[in-house]
């Protein structure tokens, strides 16, 4: 298995296996019914300065608070988040970590923006979207740092329709999903699959109620994702048990045209070891989201140090909290698909110096 060094800006044409695919027994699902986790929230509009020192100590030699958010509570990012928590706060005395649920990404800029969290996720498509100043994104009051690697994700769009191979073979009127309205992850595959065709109805199912709705002919087309491009959620499992489903790939010309798109990360992966599926092209390429938690540029170093050190010295104990969490043991893993032009937090930045893993294509923040 080859993986290129990726970066948010640069297209990801790395070739990756889906070994494994079953993966984790019991995992519920990476993404709940909001989303990616569920991206489309209140967004970061009318915004406070939030907090400079970052979290309440409770004292002066008293931890620091944290509230660290992710994604819904059934989501696998919001059991990751826990997962962290309790390793965190079982191991410091410096930190508190206290994992909350949240509506998505965009909701975490803008909590991050009313300093009502200290250290939250966001993707790739929404890392893009700030640096360029889109809205809701044009007036922050801080600077995101990024502070660590959490997973990936690759996306694809399924259908049960017989003799479908691509997203070419979508019809005039045919009934699709990418996923539910109002995630981050809906607005970067519905520009993917708008490479393709427009001609088509878009309608928002649930992930979990795909597959029902798949075999009742109320959906043609939805979407279904990979853990690190090798671990299956539950949802897409069911799905698999409702109908036969067959991966959608996509055309030489649609793949090139989407390599031309900068907020597009692209990665192809090698499906031989999927299994009941009706039909997977071999390799596919996955229109893909990289999670990485990000703090304000003036959070406290101290607690970002501290966090990032306890987390560094359970590492390998990690997994047993939640079987996803075993990536971190790798150390590369930490500040892989970095976000380009998002410097690191200074605590960050020496911690990686640190520990051998800083590059020069990475960016201090300013202290």
């Amino acid at each position: 298995m080859r993986q290129s060094s990726s970066r948010s800006s640069v297209k990801r044409r790395a070739f990756l296996s889906a070994a494994g695919a079953a993966g984790i027994a019991g995992l519920a699902g990476c993404t709940g019914q909001s989303g990616d986790g569920g991206d489309g929230s209140d967004g970061s509009d009318g915004g406070s300065s939030g907090q400079s020192s970052g979290g309440s100590s409770g004292g002066s030699s008293g931890p620091t608070d944290m509230v660290m958010t992710t994604s819904t509570e059934t989501t696998a990012a919001y059991a990751m988040s826990q997962g962290i928590a309790a390793v965190v706060n079982e191991n410091s005395e410096e930190v508190r970590l206290d994992a909350r649920p949240s509506e998505g990404t965009n909701a975490n800029i803008g909590r991050l923006d009313r300093g009502e969290v200290q250290i939250a996720y966001i993707q790739n498509w929404t890392a893009a979207k700030i640096n360029a100043g889109e809205k809701p994104f044009g007036d922050l009051s801080f600077t995101p740092n990024q502070v660590f690697h959490l997973y990936d994700l690759g996306w694809f769009l399924a259908t049960a329709n017989d003799g479908w191979e691509t997203a070419a073979d979508i019809e005039s009127g045919s009934r699709v999903s990418p996923t539910p309205r109002g995630s981050g992850t809906a607005e970067m595959l519905e520009t993917a699959l708008n490479y393709s065709t427009e001609d088509y109805e878009r309608v928002s199912i649930d992930y979990g109620g795909q597959g029902s709705a798949m075999s009742e002919g109320r959906l043609d087309v939805g979407a279904a994702t990979l853990v690190n491009f090798s671990i299956e959620p539950g949802w897409l499992q069911e799905m698999k048990g409702t109908t036969d489903l067959r991966m959608l790939g996509w055309s030489d010309e649609t793949v090139a045209k989407m390599e031309e798109n900068p907020g597009l990360l692209l990665t192809e992966v090698d499906t031989g070891d999927l299994e009941n599926y009706a039909y997977t092209p071999d390799p596919v390429t996955m229109p893909s989201l990289a999670y990485n938690f990000v703090v304000r540029n003036d959070f406290s170093y101290d607690a970002v140090y501290n966090l990032l050190s306890t987390m560094w010295e359970q590492r390998d104990d990690l997994g047993e909290y939640h079987g996803l969490l075993n990536t971190l043991a790798d150390g590369e893993f930490w500040t892989k698909n970095a976000y380009d032009d998002v410097p690191f937090h200074p605590a960050a930045a020496d911690f990686y110096q640190e520990q051998g893993l800083w590059s020069d294509e990475f960016t201090r923040g300013e202290e």
